[in-house]
This record gives structure tokens, C-alpha cells and sequence, in this order.
């Protein structure tokens, strides 16, 4: 069965439906410059609703050992997704011995990773369109049957431009056993939808 991750959750709604429709982990996003920001004694407490359920994820953008600090210091994380920051994966690998999970944008088959520079799972996504201010998808896709022959140097994660409308075709194409949703799940910019998250679990987790 195909896991789910549910990313930018920044309000009570979207938390507790994402761990009540059964997804397998839910993100936070440290960014400030995205919609989907959440201060970390804002994510504490939405963490706080709910104390078992899936592990949470801190999404980080070229960040430093102090910056992780600082939030680490504040809530509690299972996994930091990292964008950027090469040279400093196997610092902060090393300094806060929590899972690493390392995003690469990818145009063509060329882009796909053949080494996983020590993160524990890779976030294939498609490359931020020119002039983006934010790295991730940024709600777009890329051409999923690229994929088709590339051997993973890791587990990996399937993400950017995925909907309940289509993430059981991105499933099949890519034989993705992972899948992460942020956008796709909005009722507007930054806002989950309750009806939209339960709709891209079941559909995620019944992709054959």
C-alpha cells in the first residue's frame, strides 16, 4: 500500500484530518517566504493536538545547524526534509540523529539521482519554475515515465503537482511507493481542505 505524506499543514483542520483519514506522516514547513509557513511554537501545538499518530516532518530550505536548532528547541520532529544544503546533509545527519530526507528537483532523466549523499529517502519532485522564490513543485509536475528505468540509490517519495485526481496515474507510472501532497489538497493558497486530503489518502492507498 502506497504511504502518504501530507505537507504545510499550518491549522487544527488540517492536522487532525490528515491523522484521522490515516496519513503516514504530516509535514511542517519552516520556510517563511511560503504560504504554507507555520512558527514553530505554532506547529508545537498543533503536534500537541493529537500525541501518537504519524511521525512529523520539518521541512527546512538551505538551513543551518542553528536554524534546525532553534526549531528542534521548540517542537518535536521525526524527520527533517531538507532542500539545498549539500555540503551540509552529513552535518546535520550527524549533529540531530533524526531521519534526513533530501529533495531533488528533476526537468529530465538526467536530474534523477544516483546517489543519495546519505539522506535516508529522496523527494522527487519537479524543478521550481525560473524566477521562484520557493523551491519544491510549486504545484507543477514533470513528465512521471521518465522515470521508467531509474534505480533509486534510496527510498523515495513521489511529490509536486499531485491530486486526488491523479495521484493513482502518478502511482502507476512511476511505481511510487510514496507519495507527498500539499497544494493539491488546498482549497486556496495555504488552506487544506478537509474533503480534499481524505479524497488523496483513499485514492493514494488504493493505486495499484
Amino acid at each position: 500500500m502506497t504511504r502518504v505524506k501530507i505537507c504545510g499543514i499550518n491549522d487544527p483542520v488540517g492536522f487532525d484530518t490528515a491523522v484521522e483519514a490515516g496519513a503516514d506522516w504530516v509535514g511542517f514547513v519552516f520556510f517563511p517566504p511560503s504560504p504554507r509557513y507555520v512558527p514553530p511554537p505554532a506547529a508545537a501545538a498543533l503536534s500537541g493536538r493529537i500525541k501518537s499518530g504519524p511521525p512529523r516532518v520539518g521541512l527546512f530550505v538551505e538551513p543551518t545547524l542553528v536554524a534546525i536548532a532553534e526549531v528542534l528547541a521548540q517542537v518535536k520532529l521525526d524527520v527533517l526534509q531538507i532542500y539545498g544544503a549539500r555540503d551540509q546533509l552529513a552535518a546535520i545527519k550527524s549533529t540531530f540523529g533524526l531521519p534526513l530526507w533530501r529533495a531533488v528537483g528533476v526537468s529530465t532523466a538526467a536530474d534523477l539521482p544516483a546517489d543519495a549523499l546519505g539522506a535516508d529517502r529522496l523527494l522527487i519532485e519537479a524543478k521550481p519554475p525560473a524566477g521562484s522564490n520557493r523551491p519544491g513543485g510549486n504545484a507543477t509536475r514533470f513528465d512521471w515515465p521518465m522515470m521508467q528505468g531509474w534505480k533509486p540509490p534510496a527510498p523515495w517519495m513521489l511529490a509536486g503537482g499531485l491530486t486526488p485526481d491523479n495521484v493513482a496515474t502518478a502511482i502507476r507510472e512511476t511505481g511510487a511507493r510514496a507519495v507527498d501532497v500539499s497544494s493539491g489538497v488546498e482549497s486556496r493558497k495555504g488552506v487544506k481542505d478537509p474533503a480534499l486530503i481524505r479524497a488523496f489518502i483513499t485514492a493514494a492507498k488504493a493505486a495499484q
